[in-house]
């Protein structure tokens, strides 16, 4: 039985479709790289959001700490320090060509968020209020901490989100919330369009495009523990990977060290940063002991590893797989004024008052450092390096440009996503004003997607998406988490296959068309199998720890074999492997040390 009504169905330029929607730049993701672009280019041009969620429930919204820049608004800083900060946290992986443009630029990126109206809170002169983050300090490093996260108590992601949502729709931006992306349309090294589900009423749609950018975030669902939303499944990572195109340094996963105990729920490193401790069972502030110079304020990698090793050693709090982050000393009105959010999900999710009592807190599965290779305009790189796929873009956690290498400072998210979502806006711009027809559209562009939601509808095994997954997000928490090795890896690698055996055998029960969950969840299942083969797969290759790969039986840092970038394609079963040099130019590197 055909899946698709065909009454529906007409033919436009000989696409089996509902219908072909044109536009001359159509974004998918509506966190703050697509709107930031969105905003960019929609002065000039014809321009379209496409996002699986509404746009105010993009991820973007659950930043909770800040936005880094050097704005020097309290104190001294310069957005020299602020880049050294990041090449170090990076573990000398990011790229400092791509780094020094973030932080030259980070002071303007943040004056535009304020001009469009954020409500950053404020200093009692008025001016924007900074905080103490993780990694960031004065003096490169030679000093302590410095107050550069910009932020709105502690809800800057959704301050910022918000404000980007309603200048777009002042530009008169058109949105296609719920629409869901199921395929790119490339021939030639061109990027001609999408595929994507209409969620809300079924169908497929093509959209024609001459210039496409994908903003779809991370992937952290492909874990038990996780502070990410339920839609950041990787789905432009796979996209991109069924496309034939490469994903860079794909193994570097970045745990936030706390997360409230069993949900993964963020409890931002605002609460460090504002003066937090972190405790175990004796009631030490044990980071002096991995961390004497800056304690609950050392990178993320660092202080995760460091909670993770406590616990594995017994000295969680009674024994069980958690620690303490205690603000207690800092004062109910502090709390109220600068974390409300914290206490308010502390309260709702644990029934932990944190003025009076301490958080539960465990590492979660928080960002990812690699993605969709892109270089500083934006440009997806065909071949990872160089060459740049003709009017396709990315920007914010799905792309990599590699400005945080290794291991991502906190606060450096949103200031990437807005920033490299605007140079992504710039760059279509530029692109476009040379570019007056539509390329054209190949007869067979929804082939493959009509297929794969047929194949879906129609899927009548034994086994259950939910099931597949659930043993996915463990096996990966276990195998390929925070601490790695060859021989759990190896383990991960057979699983993975026995999991994509399983997954050819599903069983959906909704045939409907309309908000069938069933349907969307077997599809990002299958995108989340796809990328997890690159992570375990990468991990493995790379023999030695750096940032958040943390290797037990290669513990050192190998910068002779392995100070380069992870390039992976995967071809039918096959994934193979190409490398490429890390750009230095102002620092050097040298041993990391907190």
């Amino acid at each position: 039985m055909s899946t698709i009504d065909p009454e529906t169905i007409h033919d436009v330029e000989g696409v089996p479709v509902h219908s072909v929607h044109r536009h001359d730049v159509i974004i998918v993701g509506a966190g703050l790289a697509g709107m930031r672009a969105a905003v960019e280019a929609s002065d000039e041009f014809d321009v379209a959001v496409l996002s699986k969620v509404f746009p105010t429930r993009s991820h973007s919204g659950g930043a909770q700490g800040g936005i880094a820049a050097s704005l020097a608004n309290e104190e001294e800083d310069h957005w020299e320090w602020h880049m050294f900060d990041t090449v170090k946290g990076s573990d000398y992986l990011g790229d400092q060509d791509a780094i020094e443009i973030m932080v030259k630029e980070a002071p303007v990126v943040v004056r535009e968020f304020e001009h469009y109206g954020t409500p950053f809170s404020r200093t009692p002169e008025g001016r924007i209020a900074q905080r103490k983050f993780g990694g960031h300090t004065k003096d490169f490093g030679r000093g302590g901490p410095i107050l550069r996260a910009c932020y709105a108590a502690d809800r800057t992601g959704h301050a910022l989100l918000h404000n980007l949502y309603e200048v777009c729709i002042k530009k008169e931006v058109r949105f296609y919330p719920e629409f869901y992306a199921l395929s790119l349309i490339i021939r030639d090294n061109v990027c001609r369009g999408l595929v994507a589900w209409d969620v809300i009423n079924g169908g497929v749609h093509v959209f024609h495009a001459k210039a496409v950018m994908f903003g779809t975030g991370g992937y952290g669902k492909v874990f038990e523990i996780t502070s990410n939303a339920l839609a950041n499944t990787g789905d432009g990572l796979s996209l991109v990977l069924r496309a034939g195109l490469p994903l860079e340094d794909m193994e570097f996963v970045q745990f936030h060290p706390t997360g409230l105990y069993l949900q993964g729920i963020l409890v931002s490193e605002a609460a460090r940063g504002e003066g937090g401790y972190i405790i175990n069972d004796k009631g030490e502030r044990f980071m002096e002991r991995y961390a004497p110079d800056k304690m609950e304020l050392a990178p993320r990698d660092l202080v995760s590893r460091s909670i993770q090793t406590e616990i594995n050693e017994g000295r969680g709090i009674g024994g069980e797989a958690y620690v303490y982050c205690d603000l207690r000393h800092l004062g109910e009105d502090a709390i109220m004024k600068k974390l409300p959010q914290i206490h308010e999900l502390a309260w709702k999710f644990l029934h932990v008052d944190c003025t009076k009592e301490p958080i539960p807190i465990q590492p979660t599965a928080h960002y990812s450092m690699g993605g969709i290779p892109t270089n500083k305009d934006a440009q997806v790189l065909a071949d990872g390096k160089e060459r740049p796929v003709e009017g396709f873009y990315a920007a914010g956690e799905c792309a990599c440009v590699s400005v945080h290498g290794g291991n991502r400072l906190g606060t450096n998210s949103l200031l990437e996503a807005s920033l490299f979502g605007r140079r992504a806006g710039k760059s279509m711009v530029r692109f476009l004003r040379g570019t007056r027809e539509f390329p054209e559209l190949p007869a067979d562009a929804a082939k493959l997607a009509i297929k794969e939601i047929e194949r879906f509808l129609s899927a009548d095994g034994g086994e259950r998406v939910a099931d597949i997954r659930e043993d996915l997000q463990g096996k990966m928490t276990d195998e390929c988490g925070i601490f790695r090795s060859a021989e759990k890896l190896e383990a991960m690698v057979k699983d993975l296959g026995e999991l994509e055996k399983r997954f050819e055998k599903i069983k959906i029960d909704d045939r409907s068309n309309k908000f069938n969950s069933d349907l969307l969840e077997a599809i990002e299942l299958g995108h989340m199998l796809e990328f997890s083969e690159l992570i375990v797969a990468g991990a493995l290759k790379r023999e030695e720890s750096r940032g958040a790969h943390s290797r037990t039986d290669f513990p050192k840092r190998d910068d002779e074999k392995w100070l380069k970038h992870t390039l992976a394609w995967k071809k039918g079963d096959e994934i193979t492997f190409d490398y490429k040099p890390v750009i230095i130019t102002r620092f050097q590197p040298k041993e990391r040390t907190y």
